[in-house]
């Protein structure tokens, strides 16, 4: 069985070959599993088991790479995983400062915090003094959520 005079091992190595490569381009992991699927197909249809049948060898690239795409998801999922480390304004969450600028009931103040003053507001709606020390407990949109320390 020859498909362009090719092997049916070098057609499934030419697509997996092909897969791997417009992974490059499109990185979701979805080619790599279906190259990496193929490729291994390449290798069984070497063998006595799968060599001249279409249906094993379609059977084994399904099952190879529907494997390999469950494996490659979880494993991108663990190296893509945000690191739990906050960044920008968000990293102010758990800090302490002090308020500057008093903080009235539903409404906002000014606290310091780290050499920065930011707008804030008290989460229970409480008024919060100049002097007072706070603590950062989320962000809303652009001011800080603060409690008295």
């Amino acid at each position: 069985m020859s498909l362009f005079g090719l092997e049916p091992w070098a057609i499934w190595l030419i697509i997996g070959i092909v897969c791997v490569i417009i992974e490059i381009f499109d990185p979701a992991f979805f080619f790599l599993a279906l190259g990496v699927g193929a490729i291994v197909t390449s290798l069984l249809s070497l063998t006595p088991l799968v060599r001249d049948s279409l249906i094993g060898q379609l059977l084994f690239f399904a099952v190879l790479s529907f494997v390999t795409f469950l494996l490659m998801r979880k494993l991108g999922k663990k190296v893509l995983s945000d690191s739990g480390e906050e960044t920008n304004v968000y990293a102010l969450k758990g800090k302490t400062g002090v308020v500057t600028q008093k903080i009235p009931s539903k409404d906002r103040g000014r606290v310091k915090i780290g050499g920065e003053e930011w707008s804030a507001i008290c989460e229970d709606e409480s008024e919060i003094e100049v002097g007072s020390r706070i603590v950062v407990l989320g962000i809303d949109g652009n001011k800080l959520i603060v409690k008295e320390e």
